[in-house]
């Protein structure tokens, strides 16, 4: 896919968590009708594994109340404030541990994930590259290059 303005890496943080942010802009831009096709089957929390229903589960929030919060508008840390409110505040130790799975996500991973990752990578045509996590995937996918950033270091 190509790069889409606004659609940040799944890398980046909001407070102590990855991936939450792209989850935020994934809404706004959906909301504005710039969000390409191809990523609307995976919006919210109705598919068991995807990204954005472990986000919501690590939150303790349903996806249509974090739609709902983030279009009020605000800033992505007054939604994670927000979001802490209704389900909790997630510890140290819990973040971290979402971060760790999160980033390494298809790496050295149950064989079900690996081969999804591997068939995905090929269907994207991106197979010379060394992709060895759904985050690089995305990266690599959307014209970034996570190899040359290494983003994990900063997780």
């Amino acid at each position: 896919m190509p790069h889409v303005p606004g659609l940040r890496s799944p890398y980046e943080k909001v407070g102590r968590i990855v991936y939450l942010g792209r989850m935020l802009d994934k809404i706004r831009l959906h909301a504005e009708g710039r969000l390409p096709a191809d990523y609307h089957d995976n919006l919210g929390d109705s598919k068991p594994g995807m990204f954005d229903t472990r986000c919501c589960e690590l939150l303790r929030v349903r996806y249509a109340d974090i739609r709902r919060r983030t279009l009020e508008g605000g800033t992505d840390a007054a939604v994670l404030e927000w979001a802490e409110a209704r389900g909790g505040r997630r510890t140290d130790g819990e973040c971290a541990i979402w971060n760790g799975f999160m980033v390494k996500r298809g790496w050295h991973d149950h064989p079900d994930s690996v081969r999804r990752l591997r068939q995905r990578v090929e269907e994207a045509g991106l197979g010379a590259r060394t992709i060895e996590t759904f985050f690089d995937f995305i990266d690599f996918d959307e014209g970034r290059d996570p190899s040359a950033t290494r983003p994990w270091e900063s997780v």
